[in-house]
């Protein structure tokens, strides 16, 4: 509640509120001309980290559910992404995509895939899908250990008598599996993207929102407006215009949590 009545208000980090300015502060930054921008790269960051992590954890955890040796030492090594702090995996990427001295350029260049080391993160037009990039590789485990445990669920009764009505794997998946875990998916996915939305660690780290602000989101924006510019009532206006977009995704996360809780 102190960020929506900062965003209403003039507000300096050293003397306080100066003043009630009403919606000037939205309205300045509604009206500036890079906002459509950061909402292009908030709803590309978002949707696009996020559908990438749900397809991924999908194929993921039908890999981990299936029966091979040392199946429990891999479970729990594919958890070591979600598990390391953002700050860490930010620095180990920076030094993965260094231009000069990173493993990735010198493994791209051994296979000839490029001539010459290339700057993912310097380059606006691949900064903002690096970062989707590590995101999911971040991220892809937490889906993949939620849905295994919705696949756990999944009777073998009702997938062997699918395979016996005629139903191939194809069938078996739509028919029978995916009913089944298709509220875990639905509520992993809601809290994903919000968490994904007000996600700023590793923007802030590995680009700093460059270059330009090709790789800058509306949280990130939120936090720099407020403590870079010293504009609070500014950044306060960013966070308070991405709550209300969110909020219709907390009110589908609350209400899908519920009914699985009815259950």
């Amino acid at each position: 509640m102190r960020s929506v009545w900062f965003s209403f208000n003039d507000v300096s980090p050293f003397s306080g509120i100066q003043g009630f300015v009403g919606l000037d502060n939205f309205v300045e930054v509604v009206s500036d001309p890079g906002f459509g921008m950061l909402v292009r790269n908030t709803l590309a960051w978002t949707v696009g980290a996020v559908l990438l992590q749900l397809l991924l954890g999908l194929a993921g955890a039908h890999l981990l559910n299936a029966r091979f040796p040392l199946r429990g030492v891999y479970r729990g090594l594919a958890m070591i992404p979600w598990a390391t702090p953002s700050v860490l995996v930010a620095l180990m990427w920076i030094w993965i995509l260094d231009p000069n001295h990173g493993v990735l350029n010198a493994a791209l260049q051994g296979l000839g895939i490029l001539d010459r080391p290339f700057a993912f993160l310097s380059d606006s037009a691949t900064a903002l899908p690096t970062l989707i990039a590590v995101d999911v590789w971040q991220g892809v485990p937490l889906f993949a250990v939620m849905i295994l445990a919705a696949l756990q669920g999944v009777s073998p009764e009702l997938r062997e008598a699918a395979s016996m009505d005629g139903c191939g794997p194809v069938g078996v998946f739509r028919h029978v599996v995916l009913p089944a875990i298709l509220p875990t998916i639905l509520i992993t996915t809601l809290l994903r993207l919000i968490w994904t939305a007000n996600y700023v660690d590793l923007v802030l780290i590995m680009t700093g929102g460059g270059p330009g602000t090709s790789s800058t989101t509306l949280s990130l924006e939120s936090y720099v407006t407020a403590y870079k510019s010293m504009n609070f009532g500014g950044g306060a206006a960013y966070a308070v215009l991405q709550a209300a977009a969110l909020s219709v995704l907390v009110v589908l996360y609350i209400r899908l949590t519920g009914k699985a809780n009815r259950r």
